[in-house]
């Protein structure tokens, strides 16, 4: 029998034939594709846009050129890597110096409702959001921002669970009177003996004098709208839109 025609029982030519076409017709996958840098800076700078000004998608879209669908997806790729980047940006509890002089107060960054997250609601800003606390010095420098909290807790209980205290003296802090029982510095209450005597309402009116720093503080943290008007996309990407925003802000400000 003729070797180069059969080997076990089949040809041997045909056997190679056919292991050459399947070589032909099954090419290697090409290697992955990642996407140029320009692509990468306008997915970026669009995704600050929104954090910044909290545009919606459609009008984001058409300023860049390209479909609401991919402006959403761009927002849900950088958002996290924004907000994992600018972290060390940020500062922690333990970065405040004790027996220095600060100002602490609540605010709401507000969302949509959601029927199933009733907890988000605050009865103190009849609306929904998540609550955060905002440290800064007497001269109005920005020091701390907690993380964000279900915005049904009151302050108090929001500074409580940061643990911010812990290794701080209390006395050295002013707040408003949703701090009371604290030791912090803060207005005095009315109570139910009567009017407040006229030196409690002088004190009050100067811890309120000084609180307006912190206000200020506020309003500037608020300049980034995603922070001050309704979250409109799925509430789990809520904390870390926000901890991206506050990246970019404490960035801005090193």
């Amino acid at each position: 029998m003729d070797r180069a025609c059969h080997r076990g029982g089949q040809p041997v030519l045909g056997l190679r034939r056919r292991r050459r076409a399947a070589s032909r017709a099954a090419p290697p996958e090409p290697p992955e594709r990642r996407p140029s840098k320009g692509v990468l800076a306008r997915a970026i700078s669009a995704a600050v846009a929104y954090l910044r000004r909290n545009r919606v998608q459609c009008e984001l879209a058409e300023t860049y050129g390209v479909s609401q669908s991919t402006i959403s997806r761009a927002i849900s790729a950088v958002t996290p890597l924004l907000a994992r980047a600018l972290a060390r940006f940020v500062p922690v509890a333990e970065e405040l110096v004790p027996g220095r002089q600060y100002l602490v107060d609540g605010t709401l960054l507000p969302c949509w409702s959601w029927a199933a997250h009733p907890r988000l609601y605050s009865g103190k800003h009849k609306t929904t959001g998540m609550n955060v606390q905002v440290v800064c010095t007497l001269d109005g420098e920005l020091v701390w921002i907690s993380d964000p909290i279900e915005g049904a807790h009151h302050d108090v209980f929001c500074l409580d669970e940061s643990g911010v205290l812990v290794t701080l003296d209390p006395r050295d802090w002013t707040g408003d009177k949703g701090y009371v029982g604290r030791d912090m510095v803060t207005p005095i209450k009315k109570t139910g003996e009567g009017e407040l005597l006229d030196w409690q309402l002088t004190f009050n009116g100067a811890i309120n004098g000084i609180r307006a720093v912190v206000e200020r503080v506020i309003a500037n943290v608020k300049n980034w709208r995603i922070l001050h008007t309704d979250y409109r996309r799925p509430l789990d990407s809520f904390a870390t839109t926000i901890s991206a925003a506050v990246g970019l802000l404490f960035y801005s400000l090193a």
